[in-house]
């Protein structure tokens, strides 16, 4: 059984160290967000989202999304349009005046964070791919381990995620990093949709 939780950890590690934009909007609440307990709703929207994928992905419900690429194409238009709107959103949240906090409400978090995490195609592909065909060499108690383990994973990571950026906050007195890290996250976000609209477009 052992080996079957050490093969979710490094599996689900891998998959959410990389720099993206759930990572980002989740670090960006730690952040901005006046106390820890305050970012917690993005926290766990991205935390019950992730659990959503992968037990979808060892279900074997969304290899749907392996099977059906229109519904694929979709989800790129539909993920680039978001991501775009987003780093518009977070750009002009950065444009406020020097040294006050622009914080967002638990119900935009919740509706930013659940968008980010169902609504990214690359997180979409990358659970059914990795996390769904992984799973399938398990059965039984040993695959709901499995599931288990990767999903206790990213709630850890997202939880460490926030409070990394709490820190960094606390230290932000004027806002000036603030506001670099939400111009530098529109940036990224505004890049990741041009990419996924080249794939939709090109593929």
């Amino acid at each position: 059984m052992m080996e079957v939780v050490i093969h979710a950890v490094v599996l689900a590690f891998g998959l959410i160290l990389p720099l993206g934009v759930q990572n980002v909007f989740i670090f960006n609440q730690g952040m901005r967000q006046r106390r820890y307990i305050d970012a917690l709703p993005a926290v766990i929207t991205a935390g019950v989202s992730d659990t959503f994928l992968i037990g979808a992905a060892v279900g074997g419900v969304s290899l749907i999304l392996l099977q059906w690429p229109v519904l694929a194409n979709v989800l790129y238009a539909v993920g680039s349009l978001f991501l775009l709107y987003m780093a518009w959103s977070i750009w002009r949240s950065s444009e406020s005046v020097e040294g006050s906090q622009t914080v967002m409400s638990a119900g935009r978090q919740i509706a930013f964070a659940a968008s980010v995490s169902l609504l990214n195609p690359h997180a979409l592909l990358d659970t059914v791919a990795v996390i769904g065909t992984s799973s399938l060499q398990y059965e039984g108690v040993e695959r709901m381990y499995f599931a288990l383990t990767a999903a206790a994973v990213s709630w850890i990571w997202f939880m460490g995620l926030a409070g990394a950026g709490r820190l960094i906050g606390r230290t932000d007195r004027t806002g000036r990093i603030s506001l670099v890290f939400n111009r530098l996250s529109a940036l990224i976000m505004v890049g990741l949709a041009c990419m996924m609209l080249w794939k939709l477009i090109y593929s």
